[in-house]
């Protein structure tokens, strides 16, 4: 810094005797006004010095100079300047006011270009001799395109930007960075072959996902690898670089836009804290775990049946999150007074219930299981939220409780009706959230269909015509959490998920995006629809309706509560026969409490 401020100070005073020869050199008195400027020149050296100290010009890396950092030489030089009229004023010093002009113009000039220089001289040192390895095509020319191309151009990327490519017309036929625009999505393939690329970079991290695949099409037509910018909610403070590069996944292509939250806005209600997550070394559990740990929670209690999976977590946490106090707690929710002791101990102030059986055709053969896990399991949690004084529960449903063909869905649809039966009990505010399906989770389809495709095939999809709502796993979670801070007790906080995707159009996007192509490469066969599935899920009865929150893309419902006394003798005589009774029995139970549960499985079963 020291040796900057000096080159600074030869700069000003460089400038101000060149101002003075300027403004002189055919009026005469030169000499006597270089005697004046000679006398106040520390004066001025110090005004300037100061103006930029003050504008933190000493503070920033200039290798990476750029119009911001020009700016702020602008701002600092001006300063320094009125700096030194002020000098003059109070020494009653004679020197022309245009000194100060012309000086101001030279200071900037000089301070502006050794700044721009530095940069260029560190830039060619850095690039000197390092051929790039990749030629790259970047698609959109905007903001997240420039910045990318610049750090590529810049820096030693081993990535040599060739040109952009833009739909904007107006940006036709001109240069961006010295970067050609080289046509619209529809010229990709021939830019490709022309420039020799071998990089494409999807640079349009605001845009839809129905462009995203349309340019994704496009681009298998080519053999150039295929890399995107994620979306500007995922990135830190909206920088990009190329580290952020990525390959097109399964979510860039969903039909809808992604929900977005303010996570620092919602989890204030669990800064300090005792959290307690169910099922937390679940796909949901897990990731709910990481967000929450990044909030400073008082503790984070995992619950899990499973050790390995809770393991994971653990260790994952201990890593990332070293100031966060965990507790293990391997145990099954089944088990009351475990439960109790669970609640005694740590006293949680928030509940994220994530722990359930959810697989449709497995719970069909083992009914007493969803039975034990999904509704005691659940009331178990519930009482002890209650008695233990839990500020918060919030319950993890599916879209598979509305009006109900299995199960799976029959058993977490009894889950939301203990939910609210107990919001109307005590001071604990509860509340249930539905999902559709969630992408990479363990119970997801895309798994299978990964791997069926890396073996080669084929891809096994029940019926043509079967629809899911999708979310990713971040989505999900943050709208658990988002529930928890919105929630006034009894309601279903749903997503609004856009429209429901064909299971096969699933299948076919992850084909493509594996380089191949549907029928040709991977073939796709049907199997049928399995026990319990419906072709088509829902996420409201018609009975519900659906009001609006201050999320524009998150509503309630208000489900319809059964009696309460009607609810616990069901489950009474569920725990009586102690679950050792026929599927049919059981089938019975839940059709006592979910009429629709008996009516759906007579349409299936027709």
């Amino acid at each position: 810094m020291i040796l900057l401020m000096l080159c600074d100070a030869a700069i000003i005073n460089a400038a101000l005797a060149l101002a003075v020869i300027l403004r002189f050199s055919e009026t005469g008195g030169m000499l006597q006004h270089l005697r004046t400027g000679a006398e106040l020149a520390p004066w001025v050296t110090i005004a300037f010095i100061a103006a930029f100290y003050a504008f933190k010009l000493y503070n920033r890396i200039w290798a990476y100079a750029s119009m911001g950092e020009l700016l702020a030489v602008l701002q600092a030089v001006t300063l320094g300047s009125l700096g030194t009229i002020a000098v003059t004023f109070f020494t009653n010093t004679q020197l022309p006011r245009s000194i100060a002009v012309i000086h101001w113009a030279l200071t900037i000039l000089f301070m502006g270009g050794s700044r721009m220089f530095w940069r260029c001289l560190r830039e060619s040192r850095r690039t000197n001799g390092q051929k790039p390895t990749r030629r790259a095509l970047i698609i959109g020319a905007g903001d997240a395109g420039t910045m990318v191309a610049r750090e590529m151009k810049s820096y030693n990327s081993g990535f040599l930007p060739v040109g952009f490519i833009d739909d904007d017309p107006l940006k036709q036929g001109v240069s961006v960075l010295g970067l050609p625009v080289l046509g619209t999505r529809e010229a990709i393939p021939a830019a490709v072959e022309r420039h020799k690329v071998n990089l494409l970079i999807i640079a349009m991290p605001s845009v839809g996902a129905g462009v995203i695949r349309e340019i994704v099409e496009i681009c298998r037509d080519t053999k150039a690898e295929l890399k995107i910018l994620p979306g500007m909610y995922q990135l830190i403070n909206g920088q990009v670089s190329v580290n952020h590069l990525r390959p097109v996944q399964l979510e860039d292509l969903l039909h809808r836009e992604p929900v977005e939250v303010n996570l620092e806005e919602i989890a204030g209600y669990l800064e300090g804290e005792t959290i307690l997550v169910t099922g937390a070394g679940g796909s949901i559990g897990s990731e709910l775990c990481r967000q929450v740990a990044a909030v400073n929670p008082k503790k984070l209690v995992l619950l899990g049946h499973g050790e390995n999976s809770i393991y994971n977590i653990w260790l994952e946490l201990q890593e990332k999150s070293p100031g966060v106090p965990l507790a293990i707690e391997i145990a099954d929710i089944r088990d009351k007074p475990r439960v109790s002791g669970i609640f005694q101990e740590h006293r949680p102030g928030v509940v994220f219930h994530a722990a359930a059986h959810k697989h449709v055709p497995l719970m069909e053969l083992h009914p007493a299981e969803a039975v034990k896990t999904n509704i005691l399991g659940t009331r178990n949690l519930a009482e002890a939220a209650g008695r233990f004084g839990t500020k918060v529960f919030v319950m993890i449903s599916t879209d598979k409780a509305v009006n109900p063909s299995s199960v799976m869905g029959a058993t977490k649809r009894m889950a939301e009706l203990i939910i609210g039966q107990q919001n109307t009990a005590g001071k604990t505010i509860f509340t249930a959230v539905r999902f559709g399906n969630v992408l990479g989770s363990s119970g997801s389809v895309v798994p299978l269909f990964s791997r069926q495709i890396a073996a080669g095939g084929p891809v096994t999809v029940t019926h043509p015509e079967m629809k899911r709502y999708f979310m990713t796993i971040p989505e999900a979670v943050q709208l658990v959490i988002q529930a928890g801070a919105m929630a006034r007790g009894g309601e279903v906080f749903i997503l609004d998920m856009g429209e429901p995707v064909k299971i096969v159009d699933l299948a076919r996007d992850l084909i493509k995006l594996s380089g191949l192509k549907p029928e040709k490469d991977i073939k796709i066969i049907y199997t049928g629809v399995r026990p319990g599935e419906k072709l088509f899920e829902e996420l409201l009865t018609a009975e519900e309706g659906s009001c609006a929150t201050r999320h524009k893309r998150i509503y309630t419902a208000k489900p319809s509560l059964v009696e309460v006394t009607a609810l616990e003798q069901e489950i009474a005589k569920l725990l009586r026969k102690g679950l050792h009774c026929r599927a049919e029995d059981i089938f019975d139970a839940l059709a006592a409490v979910i009429p629709r549960f008996r009516s759906k499985r007579k349409e299936q079963v027709g």
